[in-house]
């Protein structure tokens, strides 16, 4: 085989995909992942390595994956991240590691994230497990928060032998990974919730239903129930709206809500006690991953959906995949194009969005081009749902009451990038500090502030 262009992963027909909640893709088989792994020419100075936010060692992987060492390769990967089977899934792999491939500077850089999942399909499909030699140090620490974050922060503790406890405000541990992607991308029973319990194999304990700031303070957790440190990764779960005429109509859902009743209350499913109300067509606000899932989660769901985004499908956040994903199964995208007003009927109900042309003036602080209105040029999106993807922001509930715990404008806890905040004791990291951005980068954060708190501990 052609060593330039990477080996393809089969995927469900877009026809069909569209109409139920499978995964989309099917991995790699062996052969293919052989295949694959064989691309890799080993690079004595990796630069995947430096580009991955947790540090896996990548080279070393992979060749155990040549070699047919599975069990190797689960542990080299096993030592820098607790979540392979989610990362090698959801990663933005292109703009991180495969975007650091040497392979890619004149062919197509080395499927990383493809290979990472065959290893941890393979590890959760013959359940294989890496023995930890933990000692206890007799040290007792809080993690707030059960997302990529908090779960990345408690393996390490976990594994320097610290009595680890994670405090989930929902019923059922996972933050982002559990309400946030859909099935299609990522299953929950048989990817995160096998996850999630290697996690607990290590001793994390893990209570849910425990609403820190109100069920209990982080100065009760550390003055009354012993914990001599604290992590907050409780994520950026706030979600951001417009500030336009209308938004307060019948139909009108932030992309969070829409997506945490579709995975956590199963309301997909069609004997659900909490249905979604799609109506017959859709119109989604935003260019992110978030906006893609709400569309593709809209479209199963049997509505005509359209993705509304005021810039150029070049400026779309979105990974290139979900956005190809999302045209092969029949989004509509509107493109330069605003919303300024959500219109409704006189029963409250949304009936579309007026919205304006736009087109693209000089770079803003994001380096991208500014959009900016085209006079005279309003027009009308029919729709019964209006799906806000506009970002989020943290909930401030645990900041305000922990004195002492600075905060920013955007109610997000000011923290180094080691994790240190302005509360002696107290760490945090991922999107809690730096607004909502990728699983990765949250795990990044969350290893992190662990080495921040072992060195506060002295162990």
């Amino acid at each position: 085989m052609d060593k330039k262009t990477r080996v393809p992963v089969r995927e469900q027909d877009p026809a069909i995909r569209s109409r139920n909640f499978d995964e989309v893709s099917f991995g790699y088989d062996h052969k293919e992942a052989l295949l694959e792994a064989d691309r890799c020419v080993q690079c004595k100075n990796p630069r995947c390595v430096a580009a991955c936010p947790v540090n896996i060692q990548i080279p070393q992987f992979i060749k155990a994956v040549l070699d047919g060492d599975m069990p190797g390769a689960t542990s080299i990967i096993g030592k820098d991240s607790s979540l392979p089977a989610v990362c090698g899934r959801v990663c933005p792999q292109e703009s991180q590691c495969e975007g650091a491939c040497i392979m890619g500077i004149k062919h197509e850089p080395v499927a990383i994230g493809k290979l990472e999942r065959y290893v941890a399909d393979w590890a959760r499909k013959n359940k294989y497990t890496p023995i930890e030699d933990i000692k206890p140090n007799g040290k007792k620490v809080a993690v707030i928060g059960s997302g990529p974050a908090g779960l990345a922060c408690a393996t390490d503790l976990a594994k320097a032998g610290c009595d680890v406890t994670v405090f989930e405000a929902l019923h059922k541990p996972g933050g982002v990974l559990v309400y946030g992607i859909p099935e299609f991308r990522l299953p929950k029973e048989e990817v995160v919730d096998y996850e999630i319990e290697q996690v607990r194999k290590l001793g994390v304990k893990i209570e849910c239903n425990v609403v820190v700031g109100r069920t209990v303070t982080i100065d009760r957790l550390m003055d009354n129930e012993g914990f001599h440190a604290v992590f907050v990764g409780s994520g950026a779960g706030l979600p951001k709206f417009m500030g336009i005429p209308g938004e307060n109509l019948n139909g009108v859902v932030s992309a969070n809500e829409f997506l945490t009743r579709s995975n956590l209350m199963g309301a997909y499913a069609p004997d659900s006690d909490t249905p979604i109300y799609v109506g017959r067509s859709v119109a989604v606000v935003g260019g992110g991953n978030v906006a893609m899932d709400a569309a593709r989660t809209a479209l199963r769901l049997g509505a005509e959906v359209t993705i509304v985004y005021r810039r150029t499908e070049k400026e779309m956040p979105a990974r290139v995949e979900e956005v190809h994903h999302a045209r092969e199964e029949g989004v509509a995208f509107q493109m330069l194009t605003n919303p300024v007003a959500v219109l409704g009927n006189e029963k409250g109900w949304v009936t579309g969005l007026k919205c304006i042309r736009m087109e693209l003036g000089e770079p803003d602080d994001s380096g991208r081009r500014r959009p900016v209105e085209i006079p005279g040029s309003e027009f009308d999106i029919p729709c019964d749902v209006a799906i806000i993807a506009l970002g989020t922001s943290s909930n401030p509930l645990i900041a305000r009451t922990t004195p002492g715990l600075e905060i920013n404008r955007h109610n997000g806890i000011v923290a180094d990038e080691k994790g240190v905040t302005s509360r002696p004791g107290v760490f945090a990291g991922g999107d809690v500090v730096t607004g909502a951005a990728t699983v990765i980068l949250a795990m990044g954060a969350g290893r992190e502030a662990a080495k921040s708190i072992l060195e506060y501990l002295g162990v």
